[in-house]
Order: structure tokens, then C-alpha cells, then sequence
């Protein structure tokens, strides 16, 4: 199998991927609306929290193929990343920030 790489993934498995975090991502402000979270419908915000959702959904796929995950549960996991949008992103942060204050106190 050929080592994997970013470069190496059809177009269309991009658009999936992308496609799939954003619908999350309008979940996810749909949500909030609803929610009353956000006050009104905003476009600005709306683009917003789908570019946050297309981001960490490329980046939860990137760690699903690393992982060699499931396709159908790395689909899930990249629409369930897309609906938490930068929240996903705060998890990612606050666990790499642990695993490395733990490596610099070895």
C-alpha cells in the first residue's frame, strides 16, 4: 500500500469530506438559532462557522486514515467534528497541549 499522503486523494473524496463537516456545521448553527444562542440569522456567521466546520473535518479525516479507521466510522466522526466546529478544534488543542506537558516532564 502507498504511504499515505494529502496529495494522494481523489478530488472527490474531498468534496465528500468537505461536504459532510459543512452539513454538520449547518446543523450545528441551525442549532444555535434555535438554541438562542445566536440571536439572528447571520450570512457572515453562517460562512464562518462553515469554514471552521470544512477545516476540522479535513482534519479529523486526515487522523481517521491515520488511524486506519473504518470509512463509514470515519464519515461519522468527520460530520459529528463538522457539528462541533471550533469546539472540535478546542478539544484537539487542549488534548495535544496535555500530551506535551506530559512529554516535557519526562
Amino acid at each position: 500500500m502507498p504511504e499515505k499522503d494529502p496529495s494522494s486523494y481523489e478530488l472527490i473524496t474531498y468534496l465528500w469530506v468537505v461536504g459532510l463537516s459543512c452539513w454538520g456545521g449547518l446543523a450545528g448553527y441551525l442549532r444555535k438559532i434555535r438554541g438562542g444562542v445566536v440571536a439572528r440569522f447571520s450570512v457572515s456567521e453562517l460562512v464562518g462557522e462553515l469554514v471552521i466546520s470544512g477545516f476540522v473535518g479535513v482534519l479529523t479525516f486526515y487522523l481517521c486514515e491515520a488511524a486506519d479507521l473504518n470509512q463509514v466510522l470515519a464519515a461519522a466522526f468527520v460530520g459529528i467534528s463538522g457539528h462541533m466546529g471550533s469546539r472540535a478544534v478546542f478539544a484537539l488543542e487542549q488534548y495535544l497541549l496535555k500530551k506535551l506537558d506530559r512529554s516535557y516532564q519526562s
